[in-house]
């Protein structure tokens, strides 16, 4: 009696077979019989695909605080204000 191993699939291999599930254009049973993979096998890629689909795009970036970005910008500019008015007085009172 020989023993046989079990076959890996690339995750390319995993994702166009969960793809081609999801896109209903034939069935499990077609599917089953083009890659020759079970059904049960096929649902559970179909399934994995679709939780991280939506995991992949649920992460969206933490919106960003405008106050955050504009505050030191206000900084920056009050403190070239002052430096401009100390110049232009200091410029005055030289001629």
């Amino acid at each position: 009696m020989t023993v046989s191993k079990r076959k890996r699939h690339s995750p390319v291999f995993k994702g166009q077979v969960a793809l081609a599930a999801y896109k209903g254009d034939k069935t499990t049973s077609q599917l089953t019989s083009e890659y020759g993979i079970a059904a049960t096998q096929i649902s559970q890629w179909k399934s994995h695909l679709v939780k991280q689909v939506a995991e992949l795009f649920g992460k969206a970036k933490p919106p960003v605080d405008p106050d955050s970005l504009t505050a030191p910008l206000y900084e920056e500019i009050g403190r070239l204000k002052v430096e401009l008015d100390w110049l232009k007085k200091k410029t005055a009172t030289i001629h």
